[in-house]
């Protein structure tokens, strides 16, 4: 039966059924009744909407009837109400069930006895007796047991007190995500017990007083006091320890405090205790506004043990726009410094500050229409060793103007106008500083049809520069103009075949690239921001040799290039990609980097040979061959493939080749070792992993053939119970020819609560590529998915 206690609205007929009528037909009837009479006054308009509202308006809860229900109603209107027998009350966002349910209409109060079950916007409480103000949400709970929608946690208490409709004390309690199994006997591997604990549904955060983390029964961590997440939503509290080991720094334990500030600023801080050093307090900030965004790191150690000094380093990466009448300026910094030279090796795994090189780089631009002006100073901290010197990378303060146009009368066109100053350790660098003005203007007739293409370019450039002390021909200025012109041109055809009973489109693209730069001498020239290209398909169809304004190569020369591609017709899905390229040149190229560079001769250069197949989703091959046709043997190579049969399963392999440099092994992996005896379990979606009680292999090996020896090692094991998971990974990095670095990291997961140990999922997904991690945030659930 069915009955519902409201205030109507005036002029809404009272219709109140007799208790040994079936309610459920006469609500229907009041409903009907009510809504008519509004209807008259003034038409409701119905608004659709693509899902039901997850949340509540005030004004919604505060109008919204209590529906109570059950085989046997008694009682007297707007008093009491009592219900017997599958008893239930509901109300937006909250349904109780019981043997027997007591409503008494002036104090608001509900009593529950029997098998009482409460669904409060999907977090479920289960016990034998409940005392509820229904609207405060206020009460007590006897022996309840507790279920939460988000995380699918679960445990049970001597008694829970409901302080509002967010917050909830549970005393004497356990606290747990391992599924419950049948038996009387059942344990979950891992419970955090308390003294009490609040959960605080608005805030999704739990926070347990004298409690201790049992693992396999065995208590593990001990805490008076800690908070942890009822979701994905971030929360202030202390984050569990972690603990690793290496070589260098001894024994490291790490505290974190996150501190959620507000929706849009978050910060870390981070004390580590180092046996063989000391205290390094580190903090990172993020923070994300309106016109800007970054993030702050810094660590600062006083007194280093093994160095003997205070040692500190900090980085500022952030980006930003301001908006003015004429456009706008968006601006960029990335800040990096460090107390000492020796910095990056003793905390190389320190982020960007492991570099010996940091850049401390600072970008304006401002753009207008077609016009861009960029404003740019960058400055270098070079970390060097009295056992290893390095040449410094230069200073630079730089304007930049420019300004270009697409299709401007058929004519795509550019021109660009810089002066930069460039500064450094001329004792290290061999040459003096300089300012340096260079102008580059491109015009081009693109003509395109859809068979093929043909641009025309013209372009020149000229470079004038001032130096602080003479060259070793005794001037200090110098200047260089130098024209180039390009023709790039090409067909496109297309054809339909099959592949195994598969629908494809076959293309053949024919291109031919010339390019007409004469030789200008620039021997005697220093060189401050230019370097070679690689010699891949991309560079292969430009102009310049180099990048960089310094040097512009001299080219009288054609490149012949040829691309078939297989494309699913029905997908538009590349499957396969092949391609071959070959330059000639008619004349020596004279131009070099520096004096004992080597120059390109006349004739055909080395074939560039390139494939990529995707034939099917788990198999993918992508390979790249600079082939010496006059000594029949490959320049540099490079193979790589990718097997991926089912979610995580990946296999990836690579050579890499460079004839007189280097030659390379690369393995990584990640594999289900249950797979070995036949237990291939069931993907349970991203992020979710194949089932319980299974192990993964994962790691990395590079080996140097020059070297006989492993470069990079990384060899680790995953597994996954469940509601827990554990990861160990070994790894060996060769920092020099005599040294290395070993580390180990170890970590406990407990879904949905916390992680103990030193995470190497970072190191994990950055040396395997396609890894996948077991456990992701999957999101919010909605109430509806627990719904009564």
């Amino acid at each position: 039966m069915r009955f519902s206690l409201r205030a109507l609205p005036p002029g809404v007929p009272v219709c109140r059924p007799p208790l040994a009528r079936l309610v459920v037909l006469v609500a229907v009837a009041c409903a009907h009744i009510g809504a008519q009479a509004q209807t008259e006054d003034a038409p409701l308009p119905l608004k659709p909407t693509p899902r039901l509202a997850d949340g509540i308006g005030q004004a919604q809860l505060d109008a919204a009837p209590i529906f109570l229900m059950g085989e046997q109603i008694s009682g007297r209107p707007d008093l009491e109400t009592v219900v017997e027998g599958q008893a239930e009350m509901r109300k937006p966002g909250t349904v109780i069930k019981a043997d027997r349910l007591e409503y008494y209409a002036p104090d608001d109060q509900a009593r529950a006895t029997g098998h009482v079950r409460i669904n409060r916007n999907g977090n479920v409480f289960e016990g034998p007796a409940l005392e509820l103000k229904v609207e405060a949400f206020e009460g007590t709970f006897e022996s309840p047991t507790y279920r939460f929608l988000q995380n699918d946690a679960h445990g049970d208490a001597s008694k829970a007190v409901f302080l509002d409709e967010s917050r909830t004390v549970v005393h004497n309690a356990t606290y747990t995500t391992c599924r419950r199994k049948p038996g009387p006997d059942w344990l979950p591997d891992w419970v955090l017990k308390a003294a009490n604990i609040e959960f605080d549904s608005g805030e999704d955060v739990g926070i347990a007083h004298g409690a201790y983390l049992t693992f396999k029964e065995v208590p593990i961590l001990p805490v008076p006091a800690i908070s942890f997440p009822l979701s994905d939503k971030r929360k202030s509290g202390v984050m569990p320890p972690t603990f690793g080991a290496d070589n260098v720094n001894g024994t490291e334990l790490s505290v974190p405090y996150y501190w959620n500030i507000a929706p849009n600023r978050d910060a870390t801080l981070t004390p580590t205790v180092m046996s063989a050093r000391g205290v390094d307090m580190g903090t990172e900030f993020r923070y994300l506004e309106p016109t800007y965004s970054g993030v702050l790191r810094a660590n600062y150690m006083p007194s280093d043990k093994l160095r003997s000094a205070d040692r500190w380093g900090a980085s500022l990466n952030q980006t930003g726009s301001l908006a003015t009448g004429m456009g706008n300026v968006a601006y960029s910094l990335n800040l990096n410094r460090v107390s000492d030279d020796n910095y990056w090796s003793d905390f190389n795994a320190n982020g960007a500050l492991k570099s010996r090189t940091l850049a401390n780089d600072m970008v304006a631009t401002w753009a207008y229409g077609g016009a861009t002006v960029m404003a740019r100073s960058l400055a270098w901290q070079t970390l060097q060793q009295s056992t290893s010197v390095i040449v410094p990378p230069y200073n630079l303060s730089e304007l930049q103007v420019s300004r270009s146009q697409l299709n401007d009368q058929g004519l795509d066109w550019s021109v660009v106008g810089d002066f930069s100053q460039f500064s450094s350790d001329k004792s290290l660098t061999g040459q003096p500083n300089t300012q340096r003005m260079y102008g580059l203007a491109q015009i081009s007739r693109p003509f395109i049809t859809p068979e093929g293409y043909i641009t025309p370019k013209l372009q020149l450039h000229t470079a004038a520069y001032q130096f602080d002390s003479p060259l070793a021909n005794g001037t200090q200025s110098a200047d260089s103009t130098v024209p180039t012109f390009s023709l790039d041109s090409g067909l496109v055809f297309e054809r339909d075949t099959d592949w195994r009973g598969r629908a494809l489109v076959q293309t053949l693209e024919p291109r031919i690239f010339y390019v007409r730069t004469p030789y200008r001498n620039q021997s005697y020239l220093p060189n401050y921001d230019t370097g070679a290209s690689d010699f891949n398909f991309a560079s292969i169809f430009t102009e310049n040799a180099y990048v960089g304004h310094d040097k512009i190569s001299d080219n009288n020369l054609v490149t012949f290039g040829l691309t078939t591609r297989l494309i699913d017709a029905s997908t538009g899905e590349q499957l396969a990609r092949f391609g071959v390229a070959q330059r000639y040149r008619f004349e020596d190229q004279r131009v070099t980097l520096n004096s004992t560079a080597s120059p390109a001769l006349a004739g055909w250069s080395d074939v560039m040979l390139g494939a990529g197949v995707n034939l099917s989703p788990q198999w993918a091959v992508d390979s790249t061959v600079q082939y010496n046709p006059l000594t029949a043997q490959s320049t540099r190579s490079t193979v790589g493939a990718r097997y991926t049969p089912a979610p995580y399963r990946v296999f990836n392999a690579a050579y890499r080749f460079q004839r007189d440099v280097s030659e390379q092994l690369d393995f990584s992996w990640q594999w289900p070792l249950n797979d070995l005896w036949g237990d291939r379990g069931e993907s349970l979606g991203a992020g979710r992993g194949l089932g319980e009680g299974r192990y993964y292999a994962v790691g990395r090996l590079n080996y140097s053939m020059n070297d006989s020896r492993l470069v990079d090692t990384l060899l680790g094991v995953e597994y996954d119970a469940g509601c827990w998971l554990a990861r160990v990974v070994v790894g060996r990095v060769q920092t020099s020819t005599t040294s290395s670095t070993e580390s180990i990291k170890f970590e406990l997961e407990f879904v949905g609560f916390a992680r103990v140990g030193v995470s190497p999922l970072q190191t994990l997904k950055s040396n395997i590529s396609r890894y996948q991690n077991l456990r992701e945030a999957s999101g919010s659930n909605s109430r509806f998915s627990n719904y009564d």
